[in-house]
């Protein structure tokens, strides 16, 4: 029987800083890494305030993950050992697969207003294709197909499929989905998700109740105490929402419209040996990475 699924965590994204003193705020990235298998990290880089951002991300190593870049406003301009330069403007997705070593940057610029809004996923590769060669899409808005939902919600399918659409990044080994979803005031939206695969929403605005969970338990929220679900049921921006397994979620909204980010994608369930922006699997692959960023033979040519 198809089972529902519900809320395991809720987790308020927090302040931290990157680059080259980049202000941001982090949703996944902290506790263990397994906990959101296959996925490592997630950034929250929305700011209307130029000095939290103008120092970039100056050029910096990857090797054994994929990089997801969304753009909302703003833009950001980038580089890399592979000979990519151009920019990520509003709407466009950055997805890079490090492999077996690339060395890039990012340097973000705003909008006309100051204004700069993204975000950046990490998602895990297995140790079957940790060294495989590294290969970058830049995606412009155009390109991201936006289909319309019976219940009046909007999605932007950037990987997986919605509505029988199918967004256009493929042939990723974690067989994620990566939707951008708005629905508005008044509304009840369900979604179908694989069974075993891990799924979680952030909410980027307006606020909405998940899983019909308008009952008297209470979920953690790091850095906030507890959500009480009977007395605020509502879960709003910045704040992450992990699942339970099962096959759907389902999110409502009262009165006024969410738009929220769903990710999920198949859990690898193997060792994770993480330092700085390079992930391998074990301690030793990770000194030999490091070993060779100081000799010179991290890229392979």
């Amino acid at each position: 029987m198809p089972e529902k699924r519900r809320i395991d965590r809720v987790i308020r994204a927090r302040p931290t800083m990157e680059g080259a003193g980049v202000k941001l705020r982090r949703a996944i990235g902290f506790g263990d890494p397994a906990e959101f298998d296959p996925f490592l990290l997630l950034d929250d880089f929305r700011s209307d305030k130029s000095e939290d951002y103008l120092k970039g991300f100056p050029w910096h190593p990857h090797r054994g993950i994929e990089t997801i870049t969304y753009v909302l406003k703003g833009e950001v301009e980038h580089g890399d050992s592979m000979g990519n330069r151009g920019s990520i403007s509003s709407g466009d997705i950055q997805w890079m697969t490090a492999g077996s070593g690339i060395i890039h940057q990012e340097m973000p610029k705003g909008d006309k207003q100051g204004s700069m809004h993204g975000f950046q996923l990490w998602a895990n590769l297995p140790a079957s294709h940790k060294m495989m060669r590294p290969r970058y899409r830049g995606l412009i808005a155009a390109e991201i197909p936006e289909v319309a939902d019976p219940s009046g919600a909007r999605i932007k399918v950037i990987a997986g499929t919605a509505n029988g659409t199918q967004g256009p990044v493929t042939d990723v080994v974690i067989e994620p989905e990566y939707l951008d979803i708005v629905i508005p005031s008044g509304s009840s939206y369900t979604r179908s998700t694989p069974r075993g695969h891990k799924v979680f929403a952030y909410v980027i605005g307006g606020q909405g109740l998940f899983c019909s969970q308008d009952d008297p338990y209470s979920y953690k929220a790091e850095g906030a105490g507890y959500f009480d679900m009977k007395r605020d049921p509502m879960i709003g921006d910045g704040n992450l929402v992990l699942f339970s397994d099962g096959d759907s979620v389902t999110i409502r909204t009262e009165g006024e419209e969410i738009r929220l980010l769903l990710i999920s994608g198949k859990p690898l369930g193997e060792s994770i040996a993480w330092y700085g922006p390079i992930v391998m699997n074990t301690q030793e692959e990770l000194k030999v990475a490091y070993e060779e960023l100081e000799n010179g033979t991290f890229i392979k040519r």
